[in-house]
């Protein structure tokens, strides 16, 4: 199948901004786009391309005094399937992870391991380890949470959300991240589009989601504490150790988000097959 995913970001700035922007699709679907999320920018201004740290496509550029619109529209093949589930997966002991794992084992801005430490231990030290650890936690944080848009602050951390039971993706993100990490388990944030594609209505207003992979057996599985349960249709962004590295806009000034829309819909057969 295909989906067809894009944004529409209006900002107001009272003056010359640089801004970075994580919002292109992800590297490791390259080969999935059919018709590329080129950011157009209104009033045009230069822009220039970076991978960061984790590999993630980052743009940057001066947004003008006044309002700037930035949008894309892509087209993405995908195979429709749900996300892969593993109930054998074993946890690797922390001698053994690549090296390339080990910055996802430790505390990050969002994801305090020291506060949560003996909290992850009294709660799931009895879970089966690997994959039946990982879907404790998750379940765990998705009872724990409340949802809900008025929860949401961008400064909330695991922490936090803990305590508050109540927020967004992203705090369920953050906190069934360090929980993992707090057990051993490499855990790395994820930001991308999920369509409603297989989802009995009513559909909730789109919005870029939030989930994590977990290492377990030698490779990253997909896990969604806030759905807490295998999905189709995601188009991945960006990973890093927590929102902090995959924020869509990093600005350098005063602005004012005026207008923010998200869309990952099926691109249905005009053939009508």
């Amino acid at each position: 199948m295909q989906i067809r995913v894009g944004y529409e970001l209006i900002y107001d700035c009272p003056q010359p901004t640089p801004m970075i922007l994580a919002l292109n699709i992800h590297y490791s679907r390259a080969s999935d786009i059919v018709v590329p999320d080129h950011l157009i920018t209104s009033p045009p201004v230069p822009v220039t391309a970076y991978r960061d740290a984790f590999g993630n496509w980052c743009s940057r550029i001066v947004a003008p005094r006044g309002e700037i619109r930035l949008s894309a529209d892509a087209i993405v093949n995908d195979t429709g399937e749900m996300d892969a589930v593993a109930p054998s997966a074993e946890q690797t002991p922390v001698p053994n992870l690549p090296e390339e794992t080990l910055v996802f084992l430790l505390g990050s801005r969002y994801c305090e391991t020291d506060l949560l430490s003996e909290v992850a231990w009294s709660l799931f030290h009895n879970a089966p380890s690997g994959w039946g650890r990982v879907q404790a936690i998750c379940s765990f944080v998705h009872q724990l949470i409340v949802f809900g848009y008025e929860h949401a602050r961008a400064t909330k951390t695991a922490w936090e959300a803990y305590n508050e039971r109540a927020g967004v993706c992203r705090d369920y993100t953050h906190l069934a991240i360090a929980f993992c990490r707090c057990m051993n388990i490499p855990a790395r944030y994820c930001t991308g589009y999920l369509s409603d594609i297989g989802m009995p209505p009513p559909y909730a207003p789109m919005d870029f989601a939030a989930w994590f992979e977990a290492y377990l057996d030698g490779q990253w599985y997909t896990f969604d504490p806030r759905n807490n349960a295998p999905r189709s249709g995601r188009v991945l962004i960006a990973r890093g150790r927590d929102a902090a590295d995959v924020a869509i806009s990093n600005t350098f000034g005063p602005n004012t988000l005026k207008s923010f829309k998200v869309w990952a819909d099926e691109v249905q057969d005009s053939s009508g097959a």
